[in-house]
């Protein structure tokens, strides 16, 4: 067993100070500094290990993931998302995971594809020619649109800019609560009460949460059961009036941030590199021509994939995984204790150069064919039994977003405006990203 290199005594406070101003940066310096396992301290007893090796990532959350669980980083967020399947554990998360798995099997998801591609030709079809508009806040509205009517058989498109608000406080209050998890639950309630913006985030995403619920309630099932209709089912153990509430709203958050984020860097990327935007509007319109995309359109699009493949290979929404060691372990050569918390960073991983050649450059012709990558190199959706249940409709999503995009628009990032990232919860633009619609 081996101990892991990494900073001690004031450097290692140093390094804690850098982390709770900007994580991403900090596991960036240290990836650069101390090699691809580090060791940070944290008590006596405890560290944190920065891995970011495929098989780090296998043994983590694949080979021995019942001696992982979900980190002490996640709690300031379970106090807004209470026990939903990103936060909880144990019996709860496999039931939860057991009721919601079913809405996303292949044949469901399939059908979903003529809802999502309405959608979104609808919102692009709104972009005037020569405008200049705010792309996240754009992919924030077509997303949540489609997770509103597709999951939820909910308008929410109207209320996208104030999600947007009240999802960014969010973010911001989780990140600012991460200093304060050793209070406990109570604790980060009270601190929370102090912090500017969220107890008005968490009461604006609670009552969209309530409205959406409460419709359903009202109409009763319709025609092919929705997400919705499999939560709210009566079954042996049906979901309490708090559980479906955690569990809407953690789908509603995860399930059109996201994805509005991956979308965003696509439409920026893209706009850098001309060529591979050409070579996705080539793409587009032999496949597409005049109609809506459906799901069978998907194996035809090879590029458009590859182009969001590469993407999420640079900037991943699921930034980090963290998980806490429940019994002292060895993991591929690392020896890690007990209560230590394992962070295993697709970002890191993703721009590892001795897994990705030119690992900063845009190149989507990495996805194309077949790949002699290690497994765990590439986790846009995580991995082991807690990967995003909604893997397959986040991608098939973005595929029939961004190839309506193309077919129907240019967008061209303002001259001269720069994108920094903002890692919170998701990685995300940190500001407005202003682009030109040139409709083509």
């Amino acid at each position: 067993m081996g101990m892991v290199a990494g900073p001690s005594g004031a450097e290692a406070v140093r390094w804690w100070a850098r982390m709770m101003r900007d994580p991403m940066d900090a596991y960036g310096g240290l990836f650069r500094r101390y090699g691809d396992a580090v060791r940070l301290p944290r008590d006596r007893r405890r560290a944190l290990y920065l891995l970011s090796r495929p098989e780090h990532a296998e043994h983590v959350l694949v080979a021995k993931q019942d001696n992982y669980v979900k980190a002490f980083t996640y709690r300031p967020l379970r106090v807004f998302l209470g026990d939903g399947l990103l936060t909880s554990e144990g019996e709860t998360w496999r039931r939860h995971r057991r009721l919601v798995q079913p809405a996303f099997a292949q044949r469901h998801v399939t059908a979903f594809a003529p809802g999502m591609a309405g959608v979104a030709a609808r919102g692009i079809g709104r972009w005037p020619d020569g405008v200049m508009l705010d792309a996240a806040a754009h992919m924030r509205r077509i997303t949540l649109d489609i997770v509103g009517r597709v999951l939820f058989g909910s308008e929410l498109a109207a209320e996208s800019d104030a999600t947007g608000r009240a999802l960014a406080d969010l973010q911001r209050s989780a990140v600012i609560g991460l200093g304060a998890t050793f209070l406990g639950d109570a604790g980060l309630r009270r601190v929370f009460r102090l912090v500017p913006g969220a107890q008005r985030a968490g009461a604006q995403l609670d009552g969209i949460v309530r409205r959406v619920i409460d419709e359903r309630r009202e109409a009763g099932p319709g025609g092919e059961p929705d997400l919705l209709d499999l939560l709210m089912r009566d079954d042996d153990a049906p979901l309490s009036d708090a559980e479906l509430r955690d569990e809407v709203l953690t789908l509603l958050l995860a399930g059109h941030e996201t994805t509005a984020a991956a979308l965003t860097w696509t439409l920026i990327l893209l706009s850098r590199y001309p060529a591979a935007r050409d070579r996705l509007e080539a793409e587009v319109d032999e496949v597409l021509g005049d109609g809506l995309p459906d799901a069978k359109d998907l194996d035809r699009l090879p590029w458009t994939r590859a182009v969001l493949s590469e993407s999420m290979r640079l900037y991943p929404p699921a930034w980090t995984i963290e998980r806490d060691a429940v019994a002292d372990d060895d993991v591929a050569g690392a020896e890690v204790s007990a209560g230590s918390t394992i962070v295993i960073s697709p970002y890191l991983l993703h721009r590892n150069p001795d897994l990705w050649p030119d690992p900063e450059g845009f190149r989507p012709e990495r996805f194309l064919g077949e790949q002699d990558r290690p497994r765990h190199a590439y986790l846009p959706f995580g991995g082991g039994r807690r990967i995003c249940v909604g893997a397959s409709f986040a991608m098939m999503e973005a595929v029939l977003v961004l190839a309506l995009i193309a077919r129907e628009a240019r967008l061209d990032l303002a001259p001269g405006v720069a994108v920094p990232s903002r890692a919170e919860v998701t990685l995300r633009p940190a500001r407005p990203v202003p682009m030109r619609v040139s409709r083509r």
